[in-house]
C-alpha cells in the first residue's frame, strides 16, 4: 500500500462571507489568533505525515503562497534584534513541508479544483484539506482517516453527525457502521446539500478525504452538477459501485471558519491554548457581563 505523502488545499474561493473584510485579502489569510488559518491547516497536514502540499488558488490569492515562502529580509531584522522566539514563528511555515501551487483559471466547482491538481500529486493517494474547515484534534483528523485508507486501501471522507436540520449544508452519506469499529461507514450512497425531508441521514462528509488517485478518473467523467459545478460528492458517489468509500467519523472539534460565527469560535478554542490571552478574555466577558445593547 502506498504511503500518504501528497495533499490537496483548493484555495481559490472568494470569501464572500466575510466581506469587505477579504475584498483585498484572502479568506486563508484570515488569522486565529496570531496565526492565518491556513497555517494551522497546514500544521495539521505536517503532523499527519504529508510531505508536499498543493495549493489551488485563484486570482488574488498569491498572498497565500508567499506566507510559505522565506523572507530574508524579515528574518535578518529579528535576528539581528535577538528576537529568537518571533525568528523561530516566521520560520516555521516555510520549513513544514514542501508547497507548490496551481492556478483554478474558472470557478467551476470542488471537484473542479481538485482535478487542477492531477499532474502534480500523479499515481498515489492523496489527501485532500478544505481550508474552511479547521479541526482540532489530540490525533490530527488527516492522520486518522490516512491510518485508516492504509490498512483498507480505501478512499476515505471525514463524518460527523449534523442536527438533521442543516443536512441540506453538506454532502450527506448512508451506509453501515463497522462491527468493530463504530467510528467506520461503509459507505452505500452520497447526496451533495440534499433537501432535508429527502436526507438518507445525519452524516455530514466535512473537509478532509483521503483519495485514492482513481478519483481523477471520475472527476473526468463527473458532469456539472449543484450550482453547474463539478462536485466532488458525485464523483464519489459514483466511485462507490466500483471501488467502495469508507467513512469515519473522526474524533476532535470541528470549526467552520468559512461562516462569521464558526470562525469566532475558533478563534476563542485556539485562545484558550494561551493563558495570557484566555485569561485577558475572561476578564473582558467577565467585565462586560449584562451590558449587551447599552452600548458599553
Amino acid at each position: 500500500m502506498q504511503r500518504v505523502r501528497k495533499a490537496v488545499i483548493p484555495a481559490a474561493g472568494m470569501g464572500t462571507r466575510f466581506l469587505p473584510a477579504t475584498k483585498a485579502v484572502a479568506k486563508e489569510m484570515l488569522p486565529i489568533v496570531n496565526k492565518p488559518s491556513i497555517q494551522l491547516i497546514i500544521e495539521e497536514a505536517a503532523d499527519s505525515g504529508i510531505e508536499e502540499v498543493i495549493l489551488v488558488t485563484g486570482r488574488g490569492k498569491t498572498e497565500i503562497v508567499d506566507h510559505f515562502d522565506a523572507h530574508p529580509q524579515l528574518e535578518e531584522i529579528l535576528r539581528r534584534a535577538g528576537k529568537e522566539a518571533l525568528l523561530r514563528e516566521v520560520l516555521r511555515p516555510s520549513q513544514m513541508v514542501k508547497i507548490s501551487s496551481v492556478r483554478q483559471q474558472r470557478p467551476l466547482g470542488l471537484g473542479h479544483a481538485i482535478s487542477c491538481a492531477r499532474h502534480l500529486v500523479g499515481n498515489e493517494p492523496f489527501a485532500v484539506f478544505l481550508p474552511d474547515d479547521l479541526v482540532d484534534a489530540k490525533r490530527p483528523c488527516a492522520r486518522q482517516l490516512i491510518d485508516l485508507y492504509e490498512r483498507t486501501g480505501k478512499s476515505v471522507v471525514a463524518l460527523m453527525n449534523v442536527p438533521r436540520a442543516e443536512t441540506s449544508s453538506y454532502g450527506i452519506a448512508a451506509g453501515s457502521a463497522d462491527l468493530h469499529d463504530p467510528r467506520v461507514v461503509d459507505i452505500k450512497s452520497l447526496i451533495e446539500k440534499p433537501a432535508v425531508e429527502d436526507a438518507p441521514s445525519t452524516l455530514a462528509v466535512v473537509g478532509r478525504y483521503v483519495l485514492d488517485p482513481s478519483v481523477f478518473d471520475w472527476l473526468t467523467r463527473t458532469n456539472p452538477g449543484r450550482g453547474d459545478e463539478i462536485q466532488l460528492t458525485d464523483a464519489l458517489a459514483a466511485m462507490i459501485q466500483a471501488e467502495g468509500l469508507l467513512g469515519y467519523l473522526f474524533e476532535g472539534d470541528r470549526f467552520d471558519a468559512g461562516d462569521v460565527t464558526g470562525y469566532l469560535l475558533a478563534n476563542l478554542n485556539w485562545a484558550r491554548k494561551t493563558p495570557r490571552i484566555w485569561t485577558s478574555l475572561l476578564q473582558y466577558v467577565d467585565t462586560h457581563r449584562g451590558s449587551e445593547g447599552d452600548g458599553g
